[in-house]
């Protein structure tokens, strides 16, 4: 990791959740299944999930206008939007694009998405680091937005009870103070195991001058693989993040993982040995909302007592690529 000319700070967190309400009960009307089978086996009670024309876009510029109420800053003020998406409902424009125009920030600031699944807020923050830090800009929104309750069969119960929608947003701007927010952050990724999680286009490999039908687009998770992987692999990196950024293990306040799993989270949490705690998780209440649990589990927990601000935390998270990775972050007093 090169050092940043720059610091980044962390200036506002924000997050937005449909109203509607799916809870384990009203899964048991689709297919043969329980509260407590689905409980036991995932932490989930109930999800959150967008209703007629609410959409991702939606969620995530309620959650961008939250974090920009935190931040001070103004939407003419932000220079730079990234959005990331697992799965966006449209390939083009860009929802960055969307969301851009929607928040009212100057129609000329660059604006793009980026798909690393569920590890996007992460992978987003190394973009911004590395933009702020070389100077291009000084103001960047980070949104994580979907609409996973479209994206999954409702009739397979190995995949729809898991997923929730839901959208988490950053404000990270260049820190004048000169103390860095990412204290330490590292991404990466492995494309040979891509198959344990998939998301098919529809039309995908069509002929073009022969009739097709639309291909399966659902999601498909290889669920025992991806637990082998992220409890094998994803401890390490923890570990690795918090001696890059030069402390120990009981330097660290709070674990916010990805919330894909409870049963993940906890295994995480044994190999780590941290404290309940230490260890934040709302999953029972949203589900895996992809790359926006992480933003919603942090604010969340502000408003709860749960974390306490001017405090340090670990964000790691992992998803479909496969990717992963890790930061150490600094929680300024009023981001949230």
């Amino acid at each position: 990791m090169s050092k940043n000319v720059k610091p980044l700070r962390i200036a506002g967190v924000g997050y937005c959740v449909p109203d509607t309400v799916i809870t384990n009960d009203d899964l048991t009307k689709l297919y043969e299944t329980s509260d407590e089978w689905i409980y036991t086996r995932t932490g989930i009670k109930e999800r959150r999930v967008v209703s007629g024309n609410e959409s991702a876009v939606d969620l995530g510029v309620k959650a961008a206008e939250n974090a920009l109420n935190k931040s001070g800053f103004k939407a003419e003020d932000i220079d730079c939007v990234i959005v990331a998406a697992s799965a966006p409902p449209q390939l083009y424009p860009a929802l960055a694009c969307d969301i851009q125009t929607r928040l009212g920030i100057p129609n000329y600031v660059p604006s793009f998405d980026l798909t690393a699944a569920c590890t996007g807020l992460i992978y987003s923050l190394q973009v911004a680091r590395g933009l702020i830090g070389s100077g291009l800009y000084k103001n960047i929104l980070i949104v994580a937005a979907d609409n996973n309750s479209r994206l999954v069969d409702w009739k397979d119960r190995g995949t729809s009870i898991l997923f929730g929608d839901g959208a988490g947003a950053m404000v990270v701007t260049e820190a004048e103070d000169g103390v860095d927010d990412i204290m330490s952050l590292d991404v990466r990724a492995d494309g040979s195991i891509g198959q344990y999680i998939s998301l098919n286009m529809a039309g995908e490999n069509c002929p073009l001058v022969e009739p097709c039908d639309v291909v399966d687009s659902k999601v498909h998770m290889a669920g025992r693989d991806v637990y082998k992987f992220v409890v094998s692999t994803l401890p390490n990196y923890v570990d690795k993040a918090i001696e890059l950024a030069g402390l120990k293990a009981e330097d660290i306040n709070y674990l916010i993982p990805h919330q894909a799993n409870q049963r993940i989270i906890e295994a995480l949490q044994q190999r780590l040995q941290y404290s309940d705690e230490k260890v934040i998780s709302n999953i029972k209440y949203y589900g895996n909302t992809s790359a926006a649990s992480i933003p919603i589990a942090l604010v969340e927990g502000v408003e709860k007592g749960k974390i306490k601000l001017g405090s340090t935390a670990i964000l790691c998270g992992f998803g479909a690529g496969m990717t992963w990775g890790a930061a150490v972050v600094r929680l300024r007093e009023g981001i949230c």
